[in-house]
């Protein structure tokens, strides 16, 4: 008998709400949705309450996945997998930069809860700034490189295709695209390697068009920050479980993820052990992030590619002054 995969959301706010569902909706495991109890509220239990109507879903979407609330890291011992979507969400005006004092203390914790019940666990860091939280959470667990990874990318590039995809009027399926680099500001188009079923973007668009629709990718997540209040949680959710799924069915999927790199597109080479998680085209599947693909870029692309490195590498410098054990 096939065991069933356990996957562990950390945070059950919009965000870790939404990976829940969804994963239970593909029937990818079982799920353990945890938070921490309201202290404003202390009578609320949000966890058990999402999971509750989440799991009073599966006679209407058939699904038999089981879903549990919890407090208790206790619960997510063994998991499979785990999603880390902790932190303080993005409010207007706040830039991510503004995220890291106070989400890298969370994340760290988590993280070491993560080492404790879940040691054998792949884990998925969605908490922002993303870039200097996966690598928090890498430090923390001790995991290696391939067992950590940040979604960002997924989001990014499901966020340029959709753009592309509504200025063409086709169908954002059509869309074949890579984003690298940083999360947010600082990725990295590559319009170049940007198709419709194979046809170049170039021949399709002027390169104003195209430039447009990156700038709105590139500020796509504080659109919508500006729009709700809030930070977005659809399209980072679902990012986050084309992961998960391509992990827990081992499907070898190549998906822009923040990973660790070294003499990879130039982020650390020759550093060993001192290389940075910046968003490149990796195969996950059982193992994780079982290869990253590289390519050569031309010199424009690396020039961008180094500016997003750099400033990656500041934002883990900040982790490193907080926590001079991370350097």
């Amino acid at each position: 008998m096939l065991k069933r995969a356990k996957i562990s959301v950390i945070g059950a706010g919009n965000i870790g709400g939404e990976c829940a569902r969804q994963i239970a909706f593909k029937e990818l495991g079982d799920v353990v949705l945890l938070d921490i109890p309201n202290k404003d509220k202390p009578e609320l239990h949000m966890p058990r309450g999402k999971a509750l109507d989440l799991a009073c879903c599966g006679p209407v979407e058939n699904f038999d996945a089981r879903v549990t609330g919890t407090f208790e890291y206790e619960d997510i011992k063994d998991s499979d997998v785990v999603v880390i979507t902790a932190g303080l969400p993005r409010r207007p005006g706040m830039s991510r930069d503004d995220l890291i004092q106070v989400n890298t203390g969370i994340v760290k914790n988590v993280s070491m809860n993560v080492k404790k019940y879940a040691p054998n666990s792949i884990v998925i860091v969605v908490s922002n700034p993303l870039d200097a939280m996966v690598y928090v959470a890498w430090k923390e667990t001790g995991f290696p490189a391939s067992r950590v990874m940040g979604q960002a990318g997924a989001l990014d590039v499901a966020r340029y295709k959709t753009f592309l995809a509504w200025e063409l009027g086709v169908s954002a399926e059509d869309i074949q695209g890579l984003l690298l680099g940083g999360h947010g500001d600082d990725m990295v188009p590559l319009p170049r390697r940007t198709s419709v079923n194979g046809i170049p973007i170039s021949d399709l668009l002027s390169a104003d068009k195209i430039n447009a629709c990156v700038e709105r990718a590139k500020a796509g997540g504080g659109e919508v920050v500006k729009l709700m209040g809030t930070s977005a949680w659809y399209a980072p959710s679902a990012g986050t479980v084309e992961m998960v799924e391509a992990i827990v069915r081992d499907k070898k999927r190549v998906i822009a993820s923040a990973a660790y790199c070294e003499d990879e597109f130039g982020v650390a080479p020759g550093q060993k052990g001192k290389g940075y998680f910046v968003g490149v085209p990796c195969v996950l599947g059982a193992g994780g992030v079982e290869r990253i693909i590289t390519f050569k870029m031309d010199e424009t692309e690396q020039k961008f590619m180094n500016e997003s490195i750099s400033h990656v590498k500041d934002l883990v410098a900040v982790v490193k002054k907080m926590f001079p054990e991370y350097a």
